[in-house]
């Protein structure tokens, strides 16, 4: 049977598996050390996030998750652009290789955003890769044209 649900606690070990290859893949390179760090931590941080800020949704064939994407809820102070500061963030969308152009992304982002409607989320931003442009166009997301410029601050 195929489906798209919510993970649960018992679907952990299949989330870290797919964070991990979609790290790989998106980073080009994820060495041996940092991804066994990765996947030694990420259980913990699934058990006490999966659920309350953070929703994973998967496709299933069969008994397997071949496909999932991330809904890291964010409450902001309000503004114009997140009127009841109730904002959502898309990570680590991603299907296994082998069953890929098949929709399963599609089907997996629909309903995360339905969810997202339903939780009354007053905007859901993501990063596309050129890849993933099309897909996410074809669910709803636009480019955001606010001006800014993505940057970032890193701890050494």
């Amino acid at each position: 049977m195929m489906s798209v649900r919510k993970a649960v606690r018992d679907d952990i070990d299949e989330l870290v598996r797919l964070r991990i290859a979609y790290l790989k893949e998106d980073n080009g390179q994820l060495d041996d050390r940092d991804a066994e760090t990765i996947a030694k931590e990420l259980p913990d941080y699934f058990r006490r996030h999966l659920g309350r800020d953070l929703f994973c949704y998967v496709w299933q064939e069969g008994g397997e998750i071949v496909a999932s994407a991330f809904l890291l809820l964010v409450e902001k102070p309000m503004s114009p652009a997140f009127i009841n500061g109730r904002t959502g963030t898309v990570l680590n969308v991603y299907t296994c290789p082998e069953h890929r152009r098949r929709g399963y992304a599609a089907q997996v982002m629909r309903r995360l955003l339905a969810d997202a409607g339903e939780m009354e989320l007053s905007v859901v931003e993501l990063r596309a890769t050129d890849a993933g442009y099309p897909l996410y166009r074809s669910v709803g997301f636009a480019d955001d044209a606010a001006g800014y410029h993505l940057m970032k601050w890193r701890s050494q």
